[in-house]
């Protein structure tokens, strides 16, 4: 699902970006494919279970679809009205798509419960045979990405949505299966439901990430009163406020802060300041610092150690 689209650019810096690209477009390809499979076989062998596999290889689908575009808008240069840039395509892109999936698995949810109470005829064999493929697909997806899921992070959030993939597809086969044994047709709703709920599950882990960097939060690696600390610790320094620490992307941390800086070394306030800089990048990986200085004499009257509300 989404989560494994919102690190793609850094996936694949190491390789040319155009063969990144191509990478991914087969993967959409096939996925589309696969979903299409999945719904005409669910409609026409009456599984909901089925669908709501289908969704889910959907869900894989658009979030590959996301990366590929992003990928391209993110690499799009800063410019006067987008001074930030345009890396946070991605992330406005993830929201959007964990939304639609939160809609459509409540709405599978409500279906697979309805189901119990007016149970439809299956055919228990078209289901085992499309739900196998998606097993083969999902599979080959994994041995695909098994031995690149080593060394990025990103490819190892994929490979495990595949293998949860996977698992989603021997779960329809199970439900296949049963209608053709035992002719037990509640055990598609069953299955339909815990898909949704697996589905519901998984954004839940993950959407709190993407509302953290769209609402300006500090990036979880980082501990801002330790940054406040190092800054304070800092030879000239006296004080620091109006702290803010955020992620401009998902991997690019930015800082803005007020240095108080003592009256005897202000002459060499420049050195203080660039000091600062330096132990921001080397320590915390803070490329993107923006550092007003103020004469210890001069400087603002209780202001907050964060933020900007005056105390």
């Amino acid at each position: 699902m989404a989560h494994n689209h919102s690190n793609h650019g850094h996936a694949h810096s190491h390789i040319d970006p155009s063969a990144g690209d191509a990478r991914v477009a087969w993967a959409i390809g096939v996925n589309m494919l696969l979903t299409a499979a999945q719904v005409i076989g669910g409609v026409l062998s009456g599984s909901l279970a089925l669908i709501a596999d289908a969704l889910h290889n959907f869900s894989d689908a658009i979030a590959l679809i996301i990366a590929f575009f992003a990928r391209k808008i993110a690499r799009r240069p800063a410019d006067a009205r987008m001074s930030f840039g345009y890396g946070r395509a991605e992330v406005v892109a993830a929201l959007v798509n964990y939304t639609t999936l939160v809609v459509l698995s409540v709405y599978l949810f409500y279906e697979g419960v309805m189901r119990f109470f007016e149970p439809e005829p299956i055919n228990g064999w078209m289901v085992v045979w499309i739900a196998a493929l998606a097993l083969v697909i999902d599979l080959i997806t994994a041995a695909l990405t098994y031995s690149m899921a080593k060394e990025s992070m990103n490819i190892r959030a994929a490979f495990v949505h595949n293998v949860a993939d996977a698992l989603g597809s021997v779960a329809v086969i199970v439900a296949g299966s049963a209608v053709i044994w035992f002719n037990w047709i509640w055990v598609d709703p069953a299955v339909t439901i815990m898909i949704s709920v697996y589905i519901l599950w998984h954004v839940k882990a993950e959407i709190g990430e993407t509302i953290r960097v769209l609402m300006l939060g500090a990036p979880p690696e980082l501990d801002p009163e330790e940054v406040a600390t190092a800054i304070e610790g800092t030879k000239g320094v006296t004080e620091v406020h109006h702290v803010h620490l955020w992620s401009m992307q998902e991997r690019q941390s930015a800082l803005t802060a007020h240095l108080v800086i003592a009256a005897d070394v202000w002459p060499g306030a420049e050195d203080v300041r660039e000091s600062v800089r330096q132990i921001l990048k080397d320590r915390f990986g803070i490329g993107h610092a923006t550092l007003e200085l103020e004469q210890s004499e001069r400087a603002c009257i209780g202001s907050s150690r964060f933020g900007h509300q005056e105390n």
